[in-house]
């Protein structure tokens, strides 16, 4: 019996928007029960794109049923969102797209909601400019970010607020990052191209790869011999910002899944501790340092607390890429918009504040900590490094530019879409001799 793809985005997408589970997860999943490349296609399509607009287009369902399907028929709610993704962002033929959701509601065994899909569907199309003008005329429908969001970006960035959602609805680039170890990115883009895909070299991140649109990696040449990972160009900056050099003790804290600890193994011979909180995260970090052929000594250990795992021996070089709201991925992880919380701010901030505080002690005098987090919120980023620097005397921040973004109060701020990266917050501390 074939499985009906969009059957399944929808229960898939229910348990996204209305449960609380992980989009990857679900991707994961599901994506095994369609056997051809195109289901698989469409499915990634139709989940990735649903939760990226679920906020908008969920309230326009609401605005089209007498009563709502949200809690008495989750699966189809969903398919209806579905319905005006596939309308409206996949852009799919008209007739195609409508008839096509009809029939997967016979395919979630609802045969009798049929016609009103089919009904809500046709009105949509009859009434699109009215009811799209009511979206527009709110933030959180006109980006699909929730109120909360669309107000602290606001706040913190007034005049970049509006591009800044508008960039977390597009498609990112599909970045690689070239295992120095392994290969040369010339002759990485050599091999990638030979083989159809459009690969070139990042115009100054000397490591990066890009390519216009996401695929399946796994599929690429060099994968399996390790030749690259996959990894923005935002999270590529941390290796720069490190200033190693062969020999030296690193640190990387909150290491999982280990791009950025690869990244600098990559770069230098290092003696790298890698260090996880969850065991299940930690054995990601395992698995890219294998595939990757590169060495560190992962730890699982709780960043806040170094007594349990820390040999007193000092680093040279800590990187804390400190748990955040992830406000600034929410192109490449649509779901967070889904999933986060204002109230969550602050209990990340308590986070960020114990683990830094913790790890200062641990940097030898002389080295550097590098404090990242993807997100876009000041109270994450600039605020919590100052007040580090307030309470330390021996603390002094390290002034730097990047090509793209803008300086912080304390660090530096990409935000999402600025040169078509993800949205990412560095600052670099030394340690006074």
């Amino acid at each position: 019996m074939t499985t009906d793809t969009r059957a399944l985005a929808a229960r898939a997408l229910s348990e996204v928007a209305m449960r609380g589970a992980s989009l990857r997860d679900v991707m994961e999943r599901n994506a095994p029960r369609l056997r051809d490349p195109r289901d698989r296609a469409l499915l990634m399509a139709l989940l990735s794109e649903g939760a990226r607009w679920w906020l908008r287009f969920d309230a326009a369902i609401d605005g089209l049923l007498e009563k709502s399907l949200r809690h008495k028929d989750p699966a189809v709610h969903a398919l209806l969102v579905l319905g005006l993704v596939q309308l409206e962002v996949l852009q799919l033929q008209d007739y195609a797209a409508v008839a096509a959701t009809v029939e997967a509601v016979r395919a979630l065994q609802r045969p009798q909601l049929a016609g009103l899909v089919n009904a809500v569907l046709r009105r949509w199309q009859r009434e699109r400019e009215t009811l799209l003008a009511k979206l527009d005329a709110k933030p959180q429908t006109r980006h699909a970010h929730p109120a909360w969001l669309a107000s602290a970006l606001t706040r913190d960035w007034p005049a970049e607020a509006e591009t800044v959602m508008a960039a977390d609805n597009r498609e990112p680039p599909l970045m690689l990052r070239v295992n120095r170890q392994r290969s040369e990115r010339s002759a990485l883009i050599e091999q990638l191209q030979a083989a159809g895909y459009a690969a070139t070299a990042h115009p100054w991140l000397a490591d990066a790869l890009v390519l216009p649109h996401s695929t399946d990696v796994t599929r690429m040449p060099g994968f399996e011999d390790g030749a690259f990972a996959v990894q923005d160009g935002a999270a590529q900056v941390a290796a720069d910002l490190a200033d190693l050099r062969d020999g030296l003790r690193v640190l990387d804290a909150c290491a999982a899944p280990g791009g950025k600890a690869c990244h600098l193994l990559e770069r230098a011979e290092i003696d790298l501790t890698a260090l996880e909180s969850d065991p299940k995260r930690a054995e990601r970090i395992s698995q890219n340092l294998m595939r990757l052929r590169l060495n560190a000594k992962v730890v699982i250990g709780d960043a806040g607390a170094p007594a349990g795992w820390w040999k007193r021996q000092p680093f040279d070089r800590i990187l804390i890429d400190a748990p955040c709201s992830a406000t600034g991925v929410l192109r490449r992880r649509p779901d967070v918009r889904l999933h986060r919380r204002e109230s969550d701010i602050a209990t990340m901030h308590e986070q960020q504040r114990r683990i830094l505080s913790a790890l200062w002690p641990l940097l030898a005098p002389g080295g550097r900590l590098v404090y990242i987090t993807c997100s876009v919120l000041r109270a994450e980023n600039e605020a919590i490094v100052g007040e580090l620097l307030a309470a330390q005397p021996d603390a002094q921040p390290v002034a730097f530019t990047l090509p793209v973004g803008r300086a912080a109060a304390v660090g530096w701020q990409i935000l999402p879409g600025d040169g078509d990266l993800d949205g990412m917050y560095y600052a670099v501390l030394q340690k006074r001799l």
